[in-house]
């Protein structure tokens, strides 16, 4: 029997990776506790913020969550004031989704939280570092988004 070479998965950047994306949000769901947002409440806000008036189902896909289970999320924060639905200009059938001016102190919290916490995990690293860190990440970013799509696993 041929001996499996154990890889060292304390260097294994797919490990690490995952590990980040972890604590980061693990820390940032701390800290965001005190504005009484549930990680999935958040994450709908954050990117509401990034591209406010998305279509529900487009919301749906980025956030890799079901309609039903958006269509819940998406009550509480309008029950709280803080989004609102409207009917597509182009199809009445469409709801878009849109912060309300009620979430701008939310929001502006979650902000200064992500910051503070960005600066706390770059700490150590100078700019020309820190910049770097983030082109290598968005290549990374590209090269997954062009892999082509297949059904087929290797073995």
């Amino acid at each position: 029997m041929i001996a499996m070479q154990r890889e060292n998965l304390d260097r294994n950047f797919g490990f690490i990776l995952n590990d980040v994306s972890r604590l980061m949000r693990t820390n940032f769901d701390r800290r965001a506790k005190s504005i009484g947002l549930t990680r999935s409440q958040w994450w709908v806000l954050t990117h509401l913020y990034r591209r406010d008036g998305l279509v529900q189902a487009e919301l749906a896909e980025i956030l890799e969550i079901e309609r039903p289970t958006l269509g819940r999320l998406l009550d509480r924060l309008e029950a709280k004031g803080w989004l609102r639905r409207e009917p597509d200009p182009g199809d009445r059938r469409v709801k878009r989704v849109y912060l309300t001016d009620e979430v701008k102190p939310a929001m502006k919290s979650l902000r200064r939280i992500a910051a503070d916490l960005r600066q706390e995990v770059l700490e150590g690293l100078n700019e020309k570092e820190r910049e770097r860190l983030v082109d290598s990440l968005i290549h990374l970013k590209t090269n997954l988004l062009n892999l082509p799509v297949t059904n087929k696993s290797k073995t």
